[in-house]
């Protein structure tokens, strides 16, 4: 463990900041959501942890699922509903939720279907690199944490859509 972070953060004194991703196309009709990334504050190294905060009738993320990484959340505050493969669940305060790695059948999206704030812990492996498949768009995502110019991790992100790549031998 990183000796100069302390092991300790309470709920009450993270600060949540709005995701500093790109739009998405129906503006925030659809999406919306605050986020404290807690592992950093800890200094935690092989698990990832997040509080997101999600406004009533929105989402935080596409439906998605991970080829690699596992994820479970706790339901802190508030009730929605998860969306799992095929499946709908109601989801309310004290519900653990696991998300396991796998192809569409685990697909998962945590939606605030109330009228009041739904928040809700995440915790995932943090394995890279990652494959991130987003069905309803036929999107792949290839994600990863690589040493930068600086030496520093940085985040290098691959977006395309299933079946769209260039071959191996393709030059232009």
């Amino acid at each position: 463990m990183n000796e100069t972070k302390k092991p300790i953060v309470n709920l009450a004194d993270l600060e949540f900041k709005a995701f500093n991703g790109p739009t998405p196309p129906d503006g925030t009709e659809t999406y919306d959501g605050r986020f404290a990334f807690v592992g950093p504050m800890l200094g935690a190294e092989k698990l990832g942890y997040s509080v997101t905060s999600i406004p009533p009738k929105k989402r935080a993320f596409q439906f998605h699922n991970h080829r690699v990484n596992e994820e479970m959340f706790f339901v802190l505050e508030g009730n929605g509903e998860l969306r799992l493969g095929d499946e709908t669940y109601p989801i309310k305060k004290g519900d653990f939720i696991a998300c396991p790695p796998g192809g569409p059948e685990t697909a998962h999206q945590i939606v605030n279907t109330s009228e009041r704030e739904l928040q809700v812990l995440g915790i995932s492996t943090k394995l890279s690199p990652e494959i991130i498949d987003y069905p309803e768009s036929n999107k792949i995502g290839v994600m990863g944490m690589f040493p930068g110019a600086d030496g520093k991790p940085a985040l290098v992100r691959f977006l395309t859509r299933a079946g769209e790549s260039l071959g191996y031998w393709d030059e232009k």
